[in-house]
């Protein structure tokens, strides 16, 4: 039997018939960027999250530029995270001129490692920009209480991360800014890409909605009070409507176009009504691994504090070469993340990073050994059990 390691067109068999009457609404709308579906998204998953403030943007990598530059990190300022994560948490820092700043993770769930945050702090730093690998979130309570200390911005990277929970509280809700990706492939995926900024702070939701949109309208002159101390007044005798915004051609501060558009949000409305069920197919799979898998094999150990969303199934094997090609010949799919460590990327020197090259043992052993297992809703109980089987043939043969 053959297991893909993903298998995105058995959930839009599952959703068909309810997605294609609705995406069909829009376009006969005409009303294809903001407008009525992505505000009733924003306040789904303001209700889901728990949040006071949801605002949809074009990606993840776009949600944590705004984050950035909401929390007024400025070039040259530096923002400590993680070097066991996707190019675009660091990239993100480093695209508006400011400088990441790696540490090492911890060995136990990937995660940053508090204690070496705080010593890390300089003069320069403004943010901490923790990322909940694989669907696990960090400990926040520490990074938070750090971050209170040295009166820092906390930005989470929740890509990875839609439904966990840590204490209870669903990712997101955790720090100052929580930032959400819904590329196809996430627990949350939509048909295309898109993403989400998250915060309690409504002087924070007004800058990130400025940004959002070229710096314009009424959001652009109240953010740039807000930021630079600035009043400005703007009126036009013109009304919004879902097609036409006049106040968009008054700008105050240099943003992006950065917008949710309805089509995308049409689709992640629907899936979020089985979001919850997904996490739970996505789990009971995790259990079924834990239970399973040949001994040898290194699971994450994730603490009764953390809520895993099990974005991914991630194993360390010392054999990871080999595993990976055994897994491939066998017909089972399976994936590497990540196996360069940020602080390793040749897009990295010292002229846009604190430290290219560290020495960060912990993130490059994992980096090293980590594979990924098939996990997303629609796997059979006979396809988690030929994954299960491949591992541990392949562990038979050492």
């Amino acid at each position: 039997m053959s297991v893909p390691f993903l298998d995105l067109k058995k959930q839009f068999n599952q959703i068909k018939n309810e997605a294609e009457p609705e995406i069909l609404k829009v376009f006969e709308s005409c009303a294809y960027i903001g407008g009525s579906y992505v505000k009733n998204f924003e306040a789904d998953i303001e209700k889901y999250l728990g949040s006071n403030h949801a605002i949809g943007c074009s990606s993840g990598t776009a949600a944590l530029m705004l984050a950035l530059r909401a929390c007024n990190v400025k070039p040259g300022d530096e923002v400590i995270t993680t070097p066991f994560t996707f190019f675009a948490t660091a990239e993100s820092i480093a695209s508006i001129g400011a400088i990441p700043v790696f540490v090492d993770v911890k060995n136990e769930d990937y995660t940053i490692d508090p204690d070496l945050i705080e010593e890390a702090i300089t003069e320069k730093t403004r943010a901490i920009l923790p990322v909940h690998i694989f669907g696990a979130c960090c400990d926040m309570d520490r990074i938070n209480e750090i971050a209170k200390k040295h009166g820092l911005k906390v930005i989470e990277d929740c890509a990875q991360a839609i439904g966990a929970e840590y204490k209870g509280r669903k990712a997101g809700t955790l720090g100052d800014v929580g930032c959400f990706s819904f590329y196809p492939t996430k627990n949350l995926g939509g048909c295309g890409d898109g993403g989400m900024v998250t915060t309690n702070d409504d002087d924070l939701a007004t800058i990130l909605m400025s940004f959002r949109e070229h710096g314009a309208g009424k959001n652009g002159a109240k953010a740039l009070e807000l930021l630079e101390g600035i009043r400005e007044e703007i009126s036009t005798s013109e009304e919004a409507t879902d097609l036409y915004d006049p106040y968009k051609y008054y700008n105050y501060l240099i943003g992006y176009n950065s917008r949710l558009d309805a089509v995308q949000a049409c689709v992640l409305s629907i899936k979020l009504r089985h979001l919850e069920d997904y996490n739970a197919s996505r789990a009971h799979i995790a259990d079924r691994y834990f239970a399973g898998l040949d001994e040898r094999i290194v699971r994450p150990v994730y603490n009764n504090e953390q809520k895993c969303c099990w974005h991914q199934f991630v194993v360390r094997s010392e054999y990871k070469e080999e595993l990976c090609s055994y897994l491939s010949e066998h017909g089972v799919g399976n994936g590497t993340f990540y196996p360069v460590p940020l602080h390793k990327q040749k897009a990295f020197n010292e002229k846009n990073c604190k430290n290219p090259g560290a020495v960060l043992p912990v993130a490059e052993k994992i980096s090293s050994e980590s594979v990924c297992l098939p996990i997303f809703p629609e796997m059979t109980e006979e396809e988690i059990d030929e994954v299960i089987m491949a591992v541990n043939e392949f562990y038979r043969g050492k």
